[in-house]
């Protein structure tokens, strides 16, 4: 009975009261077998109060063990804090020993799984993760959403561990519906802290911390206004004044003129219990004088802005604003019944976005439980880039390398007995400390030695504890739960010291080399071959905008890609990205940009990328060149197959350079035009007539309805007539043509030149002149020369009337007749002024009576493009003006006009490859077997039917030429060039109606 009573001390003094009186009276009233009854139910009363006390979890209360375990663990942290070298140095020798065992086992799999949500796997960032966790030693698994992985499934059996899950963004809501944080193994890891993301992502925000009456009193360092004027206006926002929420902050005035200006910041957390953090030393900052954001390095961007000593402390000011506010949110928003309460190595990316107001103390305006680029002004590119960049250095942080790399001593690191103990614990290097905090010191004494990019923000390396900390603690007392939790803290923060510590001694070391070494070499210069070495000539990633699918995907040992954009798609924007900051980018030659957009032509287009060393003081020297051959789709086009209606435009919508006049198609009557019940019949008198794009479409209201292969350009009452080669070589016979003026004018010159030889045997990008003799069988001559020389400086540029000059001297002798014909004009460099001085030069050289054509301005600069001028709408509106009054001096002169302006305005996106979006031809080089078939004159053909290339009597609109004259265009078989581009194509044919009006009979 001794036994008994001892054993149920805890049941209280009735019960010990009524077995004594029982033992008393046993012989008076009780048998044996009553008495039995009686000590079971006194049994099972004492067993079912201890069952209960452990079911509410009162640990005092459920075992008298659990006080000595936590004496001893008491008792083993004094022991830890009063020698944190020895302990590092034991976490050292046990981090060398697990990562041994890992290496030891043969065929070991570390699966990841990373649930793309709103990305596809040709994303920059999904391949960023894969590259990364295929470095780390990781089997990578994509899956959409965690229901369609199959290590994420419940019903798996267990057959498949993972020990990495990354959910992106639009797959949160599926992570925390599937996974179980409170229940994940030791080593997994999530890149989500549900606490963390409930605390900041709700509707109320920041304005959380107001309404919890633990936080009364606090001084966190939150804006009022971060909680919007809807909660002001509903009357949730207390009255500051009253000192129930964040009481006046106090002010560090500066020395004038103090920080103003607006900075976000990206905090990595690595855990919650205890609360450990980091800080990235990018950022984004913007201030008074910016319009918008910038990326930059946060130290260097505060010391160059306040100075050495004032810089340091804004910077620990910035740390402790979040840290409070991070430890406040951790705490209020624990729930011990919640399933997603514990992650021991879950972590977090978050922004925080602060506002200096003339103060070296931040007030925090936004936070974010992701990255957010919202302050840049592309932020959707430029923010990408930078994001995936935080990404790279976050997973490097994290993941302990899976490879054969040797793994860091800390400075401090001395060899350790592996047998020594803490407190008298055994077990392998005897911490005596549970299984989650020794890895959570193994984890954060790794990022302390190898912070990288990194900075601790939280815990403070300072030993003192704020006052802030200490009402937290006092707030919310189960901080002290977990077996002494708050010890455990206060060993990371001695932990934290000690490595300040060794850190300044190991700095004050390197300082004093380097100034030794200074000393030494005074008299030496930074010369440019002192300069870091491009060691590693790889690109470790290639950014677009939009963003491409490269065939095949991104590697940085493939050096040739492809790509294929729709039609739409004008412009691309490129960034590559280097592995080695020492190595150089330029695009397309040696000093070419490193990032730029390019206009993107229809069909084939090659940009060069180039890998760089420049550390010598010579030329750049190319180590390596990515090539990516670019495709830009024809626009759609819907074959004809029954009936159709006839539709026009002038002017796209997406470019209107004519506001009075409508835009995009529109249905065209019967007729060509009004009062005409049938085809022009008429030949054009001139070729700067109006007209129009006409196309067949099932539907004018959609342009994706058109069979655009048929697209026709139409003069208004008349057409331009297409000459069959003898016509075209009998006109041309015995004629002299120069031509004068940029690309564009060198295109319609080619084209002529294959038109009536029937092949281009000979071409060239020439900038200075040529002189073709072997035109129409030596009959013809034609001469080029190229103007302006616009890449010369201004000063040893030629004059327009120098290039004449000697355009003419070299293609004499010349008749004074239309036999001689010159052919001016280009892009949009051709003015009035220019037509006076042809005139001037003419007739000084006794040539007034050939005749002269006047190609008018043309569509081209209009895109954003890097590296040369860009026009506005306002720009091209009034380049359209411009073309008028060129027009209009021309045929005041006498000469012909071939208004190329009108023909491109209305197909602008059609250009072909070049930086200034304005050539409209392209010369492709042919075999041998194929002969340039001229198909598609893109001209009103009279007399035949829409769409059917056949001669007729009937009315319609047609582009092609009859099958007889398309025989006769086909050419020889030795024809090795071929000038290409439907738009080129019209504006010429044009011009040679022009020179062969006699022909024509107009």
């Amino acid at each position: 009975m001794v036994c008994l009573y001892s054993s149920a001390s805890k049941v209280g003094s009735e019960t010990g009261m009524f077995l004594r009186r029982l033992w008393t009276l046993r012989r008076r009233y009780c048998s044996g077998r009553l008495l039995l009854l009686g000590f079971a139910v006194c049994l099972f009363y004492q067993t079912l109060m201890v069952a209960r006390s452990r079911f509410k979890g009162d640990p005092p209360a459920a075992d008298e063990r659990n006080k000595s375990t936590m004496t001893e663990a008491l008792e083993v942290f004094d022991e830890l804090l009063q020698d944190p070298a020895r302990l590092i140095s034991t976490l050292e020798a046990l981090e060398r020993d697990r990562y041994g065992s890992i290496q030891n086992q043969a065929g070991r799999v570390t699966q990841a799984v990373v649930l793309t949500g709103q990305h596809v796997a040709a994303d920059t960032e999904v391949q960023l993760f894969q590259r990364i966790l295929e470095q780390r030693g990781y089997e990578v698994s994509l899956s959409r959403y965690a229901e369609t992985n199959t290590a994420l499934r419940h019903d798996n059996g267990g057959s498949v561990e993972w020990s990495l899950l990354l959910c992106l963004r639009g797959s949160e809501k599926s992570c925390l519906r599937r996974v179980s944080f409170s229940h994940l193994q030791p080593h997994q890891r999530v890149n989500m802290i549900p606490g963390l993301v409930g605390a900041f992502s709700d509707v109320d925000g920041l304005c959380r911390f107001q309404t919890d009456s633990r936080l009364s009193g606090l001084a966190l360092h939150i804006n009022p206004s971060a909680c919007g004027s809807a909660r002001t206006k509903l009357g949730y926002v207390r009255d500051v004044a009253q000192g129930d929420w964040n009481p006046a902050i106090p002010t560090l005035n500066l020395v004038s003129p103090g920080l103003v200006a607006t900075v976000t910041v990206y905090v990595l957390v690595t855990s919650v219990t205890p609360l450990t953090t980091f800080l990235h030393h990018t950022g984004l900052v913007r201030t008074s004088e910016d319009t918008d954001s910038h990326t930059t390095q946060l130290k260097p961007f505060l010391l160059q802005q306040l100075g050495p000593v004032a810089s340091h402390e804004a910077l620990d000011h910035v740390k402790e604003v979040i840290g409070q506010v991070l430890r406040a949110a951790a705490l209020t928003n624990e729930e011990p019944s919640s399933r997603h309460s514990w992650c021991l190595l879950c972590f977090q990316l978050m922004t925080f976005t602060l506002q200096f107001s003339g103060s070296l103390l931040p007030v925090i305006v936004k936070a974010e439980t992701d990255l957010h680029f919202d302050g840049l002004r592309d932020p959707g590119f430029d923010g990408q880039i930078t994001k995936e960049f935080i990404l790279e250095d976050a997973l490097l942080f994290l993941l302990p390398a899976h490879s054969g790399q040797a793994r860091q001593k800390s400075p401090s690191h001395t060899e350790t007995d592996d047998g020594q103990r803490f407190g008298g614990c055994g077990g392998p290097y005897g911490l005596c400390l549970p299984e989650h905090q020794t890895l959570l010191l193994l984890q954060f004494l790794r990022q302390l030695w190898t912070p990288g990019p990194f900075e601790l923000l939280y815990p403070a390396a300072s030993p003192e504890r704020s006052p802030i900390q200490d009402i937290l603690f006092r707030s919310f007392p189960r901080a002290e739960e977990s077996g002494s939790g708050r010890h455990f803290s206060a060993l990371l923060d001695r932990i934290c010291s000690h490595y300040t510590e060794q850190r300044n001694q190991t700095y004050r070391t390197n300082e004093a080399e380097t100034q030794t070494g200074w000393d030494q070499h005074s008299g030496s210069q930074d010369l440019p071959g002192d300069r870091e070495r491009c060691v590693d000539p790889h690109l470790r990633q290639l950014y677009t905008d939009p963003p491409l699918t490269l065939s095949p995907p991104f590697s940085p040992w493939v050096k040739d890609y492809r790509a294929e954009v729709p039609f739409d798609v004008v412009t691309l924007r490129l960034r590559p990205e280097p592995i080695s900051p020492a190595c150089h980018i330029h695009l397309d030659e040696h000093r070419g940009p490193r990032t730029a957009n390019y206009p993107v032509g229809l069909g084939n287009s090659i940009i060069n990328i180039l890998v760089t060393d420049e550390s010598a003081a010579t030329e750049p020297v190319v180590m390596t060149i990515y090539t990516l051959h670019m495709y830009r789709e024809s626009r759609p086009s819907l074959p004809m197959f029954g009936e159709h209606v006839m539709c026009g435009f002038v002017q796209d919508c997406g470019l209107v350079v004519q506001p009075d006049q409508p835009c995009g198609l529109e249905p065209l009557p019967g007729p060509l035009s009004p009062g005409e019940p049938h085809s022009p019949k008429r030949p054009c008198t001139s070729g700067d007539v109006p007209g129009r794009w006409v196309v067949p479409c099932l539907s004018c209201a959609d342009n994706r309805t058109c069979d655009w292969r048929e697209v026709a350009w139409q003069p208004e009452g008349c057409y331009h007539p297409l000459l069959d080669l003898p016509q075209l070589q009998d006109c041309m016979m015995y004629r002299k043509v120069m031509f004068i003026g940029d690309s564009t004018n060198r295109g319609m010159m080619y084209f002529l030149m294959e038109r009536v030889n029937s092949s281009l045997e000979d071409w060239g990008k020439a900038h200075d002149s040529l002189i073709y003799r072997n035109v129409n069988q030596g009959h013809t001559h034609v001469s080029y020369s190229y103007y302006p020389q616009f890449w010369l400086e201004q000063s040893h540029r030629p004059t327009f009337q120098r290039a004449l000059e000697q355009l003419i001297l070299r293609s004499r002798p010349l008749e004074n007749s239309r036999q001689t014909v010159l052919v001016a004009g280009g892009v949009q460099w051709l003015n009035t002024n220019h037509l006076r001085i042809m005139r001037e030069v003419l007739g000084r050289e006794g040539l007034q009576d050939i005749m002269v054509v006047v190609k008018s301005l043309g569509m081209g600069f209009h895109l954003p493009v890097d590296g040369i001028r860009s026009l506005s709408l306002r720009g091209v509106q009034e380049l359209y003006r411009e073309n008028s009054n060129i027009i209009t001096a021309a045929k005041h002169h006498g000469y012909e006009v071939i208004d190329t302006f009108s023909v491109t305005m209305g197909r602008y996106k059609e250009f072909l490859q070049g930086q200034c979006a304005c050539h409209f031809h392209e010369v492709e080089k042919l075999p041998f077997s194929k002969a340039p078939l001229h198909r598609k004159m893109k001209l009103l053909r009279h007399g035949e039917e829409p769409g059917t290339g056949t001669s007729g009597t009937g009315t319609g609109y047609s582009d092609q030429p009859t099958l007889q004259h398309q025989d006769q265009w086909g050419g020889s078989n030795s024809s090795t060039y071929h000038v290409r581009g439907a738009v080129n194509q019209v504006y010429s044919q044009i011009l040679l109606s022009r020179l062969c009006v006699r022909d024509t009979g107009n």
